[in-house]
């Protein structure tokens, strides 16, 4: 239940306080556009749990959408890039790939960053997301959890949103927010057939990216969700 004061005013958190003023600046400074499509994740909610006990690792879906977008990020590297305070003219490119998560902490919004992620196994990513999501569900989390993002995941798929659009925080070209899974009746030649779909919104900023490129960056992306054996590693 929400604690209000006399004046049915309710206080905000110096990290809410925070957030609210990240969102603000990044909504009056950004210059955002938005895509959707929808993923076909049939292939990858049947292989999951199989792939997890082979490698000893609980391998979320988030995880495998960690993967892709390091992935995609490599060839469209320009979405590891951001603008640069006070010199228009130029996009600073960050030697490696930082992709960010937004978790719903007890003390707030948080998003923390697993960095250099391009070089790391889906196992490695597994161990290492499901680490900074503990630190942040118990407020541990240190000032290097946060930094290095060039793109964040952000999902309500678990409250039955269908599909939204987020804001992207400053410093990143962009956000890719993701809904729920849903059955999807596809028809085929000879009848139809039930497959499993995802709506993936990217909201990204023109100043680093135009819609072009951001569509490139969102196609590869889902390309490598729909063929989920290309982000699998054997090793653990």
């Amino acid at each position: 239940m929400l604690q209000a004061d006399h004046d049915n005013r309710i206080p905000l958190s110096r990290i809410q306080r925070l957030i609210g003023s990240l969102m603000h600046r990044a909504k009056r400074e950004g210059a955002f556009f938005y895509l959707e499509c929808m993923a076909d994740l049939t292939e990858l909610t049947e292989m999951r749990k199989a792939y997890s006990r082979s490698v000893g690792v609980r391998v979320t879906t988030n995880d495998f959408f960690f993967r892709a977008m390091a992935l995609a990020a490599a060839d469209y590297p320009r979405m590891a890039a951001q603008v640069i305070d006070g010199d228009p003219d130029h996009l600073q490119l960050s030697p490696t790939i930082g992709v960010g998560f937004a978790v719903a902490a007890p003390q707030g919004l948080v998003v923390p960053v697993i960095q250099d992620i391009h070089n790391k196994t889906l196992p490695q990513i597994a161990r290492e997301s499901d680490a900074l999501l503990q630190k942040a569900r118990s407020n541990k989390l240190s000032l290097d959890d946060f930094s290095g993002a060039n793109v964040v995941l952000t999902g309500l798929g678990m409250y039955g949103a269908h599909s939204f659009y987020a804001i992207a925080q400053p410093g990143t070209s962009g956000i890719l927010s993701i809904g729920n899974i849903g059955d999807t009746i596809v028809p085929t030649g000879d009848g139809f057939v039930v497959r499993k779909h995802m709506s993936v919104c990217l909201a990204a900023d023109y100043r680093v990216v135009d819609e072009f490129y951001a569509a490139g960056f969102l196609s590869k992306m889902v390309g490598h969700l729909e063929h989920p054996r290309f982000l699998m590693d054997v090793e653990a």
